[in-house]
């Protein structure tokens, strides 16, 4: 078994588990001792993923796993739900507080979960909603068709300026005109600039729609205050509670119209859901209690100027970012002007040997395959959280260069791989 007691890259109740687990269970100890060395000696620069506090992690791992807490709080369908009623109504009130909107529902279990829902709660199968194709950054729930949004829905879309590669409202607005859709969907996997919610929403007042915002991937950054808010101008915001907001995985929907917030709830139950994940509703709650404090508004702060600076540094190794740049936590890197051989296949298993973890992604337009791609998504979420600076991120996007430069050479990556451990090890996970 991997000793993670060697370096000070668990906390104390972390190495408490694993070593009751040792002896219980020793092949699920050793895998989950070298995730933890995994992530502590690489740099997660998955602009969807996030290292979560020990607190909110330990709450995740709690004894109200046990409780079956079908319904709500007050309204439950079995016995000795006090204690459950009192923390998911922490919950609720702490993603009102945070959000500044008046109903909250924190019992889907994703995002996706969130969106279904979502979906049921405002339309009917069959009605058009006009999205933002995954191919252009949207995401796989806003219509793609094997899933349920493209399997249930008439999905129509709009696309970005093909020149900016950014939203084109009055483009947006000729389509919503030319569909006449149910739903409009704002809110993306993939797109590194700031969006008018204001605008969108005129527009689906414009031709009588609801206008949904999916904000997975900016939520911290809007309640950090580094990014216009939905509200007021959604009829109704799902997001997920990890990425940026930096809680457990799970979702959450909100919205401050009442009469939606009752669709919304009894199309989360018995609609899609049977019952909740109380031990995640409550590391929900530490999250939101997290982000409540004025240190997170600094950390939110911390990402945007990492991303810019990791976004600058890779421009000047002569690669192209989509749009120009980024606004938030995330940019998509187009390969190609450095390389034109080089894929996002390529680059992600190359810079993963070297300690670099990202995910390929297609750009707009991209003429290769989705699971080969011309592009890098990238996001500073998670190095904030451990601590690294502006400064760190020219380092980082040299690293990256030197690696992508050398074809995947294994001494160039062996080389990085271990400038990487000695950078980690300067901002251990739980030091920060």
């Amino acid at each position: 078994m991997t000793n993670t007691t060697e370096s000070p890259i668990l906390d104390p109740i972390s190495i408490e588990l694993l070593n009751a687990l040792e002896t219980a269970d020793p092949s699920i100890a050793e895998s989950m001792a070298a995730e933890a060395q995994r992530q502590q000696y690489t740099l997660e620069l998955i602009a969807s993923e996030n290292h979560v506090s020990p607190a909110v992690m330990h709450t995740m791992g709690s004894w109200l796993t046990n409780k079956y807490a079908e319904g709500y709080p007050g309204k439950r369908y079995y016995g000795g739900c006090e204690h459950h009623d009192t923390i998911e109504n922490i919950a609720r009130d702490r993603a009102k507080e945070l959000f500044g909107c008046t109903y909250a529902n924190v019992q889907p279990h994703s995002g996706a979960n969130a969106n279904v829902a979502a979906f049921m709660a405002l339309c009917k199968p069959g009605d058009t909603i006009l999205s933002l194709p995954i191919s252009s950054g949207g995401h796989l729930s806003h219509g793609l068709k094997p899933n349920f949004s493209g399997t249930f829905y008439n999905i129509e879309s709009y696309e970005l300026d093909s020149e900016t590669e950014t939203l084109d409202y009055d483009h947006i607005a000729a389509r919503a005109l030319e569909t006449k859709p149910h739903m409009i969907i704002c809110g993306y996997s993939a797109y590194s600039r700031t969006i008018d919610f204001k605008r969108f929403r005129e527009i689906a007042d414009s031709v009588g729609a609801y206008l949904m915002a999916d904000i997975a991937h900016i939520a911290g950054l809007v309640a950090g205050g580094q990014h216009p808010s939905p509200f007021p101008h959604a009829h109704i915001v799902t997001t997920t509670t990890h990425k940026t907001l930096r809680g457990p995985r799970g979702g959450l929907i909100m919205t401050n119209d009442e009469e939606v917030a009752k669709l919304v709830d009894r199309k989360v139950f018995p609609g899609s859901q049977g019952g909740p994940l109380m031990h995640i509703i409550a590391a929900k709650a530490v999250a939101f209690g997290e982000a409540l404090q004025p240190t997170f508004k600094t950390y939110a702060q911390k990402i945007v100027e990492n991303a810019t600076a990791l976004a600058d540094a890779l421009v000047e190794q002569g690669y192209r970012l989509c749009s120009g740049g980024t606004d938030n936590h995330l940019m998509l890197v187009d390969l190609r002007p450095r390389d034109e051989n080089l894929t996002g296949a390529d680059a992600e298993d190359w810079l993963g040997t070297a300690g670099i973890v990202v995910n390929k992604n297609g750009i707009p337009n991209d003429p290769r395959k989705p699971m080969v791609t011309s592009g890098l998504r990238l996001g500073t979420a998670a190095l904030t959280t451990r601590g690294l600076t502006a400064e760190d991120m020219r380092t980082v996007a040299l690293m990256i260069d030197r690696v992508l430069v050398s074809g995947g050479d294994a001494q160039v990556c062996q080389r990085v791989n271990q400038e990487v451990r000695e950078l980690c090890e300067r901002y251990p996970l739980y030091g920060h």
